[in-house]
């Protein structure tokens, strides 16, 4: 990692950490540099005009100091076409079209050098994303899982029997390459998985769920795990 990227991250660990902080020994360890170059990449940082608090000591570290903001955004070039890329080859999961404008805003306030420089880098990432479907039909199973509402759905199974039923909308997950709906089915009384290449139609009812869990959904696979918002930490 470049020193300039390796800043970047620095200081967004130690936004993360709050008001609780983090050891040098963590930082030295999730950035995979010594201790002492961390020090001596923490005192740029204060240098750079970052107001960073340490604390001595056992269960000590560093942080941010109190009411302090910093720049919204602060990618690398790396870092913004990391996003563009997983937002364009994955057009059919969930919030999709949210985390692409999401993506445009983190875009448009980058500086023009590292905007250019991630121009350049993107234009070498090709992308064949399999056509998603339809925008109505997503966008209501987004807001059902949202707001906890029971979504009414038309359901074409693999052995071609089409069904109308309202299910109480638990997680979205991913596997094999495919996109499912896991909730409880008011029809069949149970958890069930739903292809979202196969959910015809949907639509939000003004019906809130009941409160089934994802813990109904059973165990998930070894190398399954849900969307981590907190990176490593």
């Amino acid at each position: 990692m470049k020193r300039v990227e390796r800043l970047l991250a620095l200081s967004e660990m130690l936004r993360r950490s709050g008001k609780r902080g983090i050891s040098g020994e963590r930082l030295a360890r999730e950035l995979e540099v010594s201790v002492r170059t961390i020090k001596r990449d923490l005192d740029s940082l204060e240098t750079s005009g970052v107001p960073i608090w340490a604390r001595p000591g056992p269960g000590g570290g560093y942080g941010l100091a109190a009411g302090v903001t910093l720049p919204p955004v602060t990618l690398s070039p790396s870092q913004a076409v990391a996003l563009m890329a997983a937002v364009s080859a994955a057009r059919d999961a969930p919030y999709a079209d949210l985390a692409a404008a999401g993506n445009q805003k983190i875009l448009d306030v980058l500086d023009p050098a590292t905007r250019m420089r991630a121009d350049r880098l993107a234009r070498r990432i090709w992308v064949n994303a399999v056509p998603s479907s339809s925008r109505a039909t997503r966008s209501a199973l987004e807001q059902g899982m949202a707001e906890q509402r029971v979504i009414r759905i038309r359901y074409t199974s693999a052995e071609h029997s089409t069904t109308t039923r309202d299910v109480e909308p638990v997680l979205f997950a991913s596997t094999n390459g495919q996109w499912y709906l896991v909730g409880w089915c008011r029809l069949r009384d149970a958890i069930r998985w739903f292809a979202v290449s196969r959910i015809e139609r949907a639509s939000v009812t003004t019906t809130a769920c009941t409160g089934h869990t994802i813990e109904e959904v059973g165990e998930p696979p070894l190398n399954a795990k849900p969307v981590n918002t907190r990176g490593h930490g």
